[in-house]
């Protein structure tokens, strides 16, 4: 019963975002630019980051629909940052989410200018669509400069970049794994507690959540690389490998990789049980990632 109320609660967030997505980019002249972006932004995905927003907030306060602005700019920021990872000067991938990859559609100019217009949209739409107080708005486009800037995923993805073919710690891994994929999911649930106005403890206990998570949603990623097909995975499988990416699975083995993710899974629930944050929405989708990687 609680897993098909996840799976209905999830749904009716998830619509909601698409929905509010495709409302808050009209397309307007220069059509190529506003399409690009709506081609990427409509291009389906779980939309985990702003539902995991919504969903504290609700948690935390009763209601999500304050923080309905900032989940869509953060499913922007997050979108902005697959159209550029996909580049050929990046990971040079042809598909994502099933579909041509943006610069694949139309052209690299054209992806590159997707990217730079969702990234500054994004914030932009926090400021002019939210009913918050000014001082909660200047918090959250903190905490997005934050994880959109060279102290979240810019340095992940450059440090990413620089470990291929080469052998790193553990420690190195651990880095990209934060700034590269862990840093968006802290916007994301910090989003929703500062919405939320969340206490002090809440918001760094929910962090801590978020972090841990980040670590084992990338780990789980790795996992699927290596063992999917292209529907299963929406985009090109085995790519890690084939580029001699640093991944959890090819420094530590496909069944080490696997116990990780259980272990930090368990982490994840233990953090809401510990502080009684009781919410079918976080618990079934770290649920969801323990039992795929099974």
């Amino acid at each position: 019963m609680e897993k098909e109320s996840y799976k209905k609660e999830y749904k009716v967030l998830k619509d909601i975002i698409e929905k509010k997505l495709d409302e808050y980019v009209p397309i307007k002249y220069p059509e190529e630019i506003y399409q690009s972006m709506k081609y990427s932004l409509n291009a389906g995905g779980k939309r985990l980051r702003p539902i995991m927003a919504l969903e504290v907030c609700k948690m935390l306060s009763g209601s999500f629909e304050k923080a309905i602005p900032t989940a869509c700019a953060i499913e922007m920021l997050h979108t902005q940052s697959l159209i550029h990872d996909d580049l050929p000067c990046m990971d040079n991938d042809d598909y994502r989410r099933g579909k041509l990859t943006n610069h694949k559609a139309f052209s690299e100019s054209t992806a590159v200018l997707a990217g730079d217009a969702l990234l500054s949209y994004a914030p932009k739409l926090i400021i002019e669509k939210s009913k918050l107080s000014a001082n909660i708005i200047m918090e959250l486009i903190r905490e997005f400069c934050i994880a959109a800037g060279v102290d979240g995923i810019i340095s992940g993805q450059i440090v990413d970049i620089d470990s291929e073919n080469k052998k790193i710690s553990s420690e190195t891994l651990d880095y990209i794994h934060e700034y590269k994929t862990a840093k968006l999911f802290i916007l994301a649930i910090k989003a929703g507690a500062i919405i939320a106005e969340g206490t002090t403890k809440q918001i760094q206990e929910l962090e801590k959540f978020a972090k841990v998570f980040g670590h084992a949603f990338q780990i789980y990623d790795d996992i699927l690389d290596e063992v999917s097909t292209l529907e299963e995975l929406g985009k090109t499988p085995g790519k890690d490998a084939n580029t001699h990416k640093a991944t959890y699975t090819s420094i530590f083995g496909l069944d080490n990789a696997k116990n990780k993710v259980r272990l930090l899974c368990t982490q994840c629930c233990d953090i809401l049980e510990n502080n009684k944050m009781n919410s079918i929405i976080l618990k079934g989708i770290v649920s969801d990632i323990m039992e795929r990687v099974c």
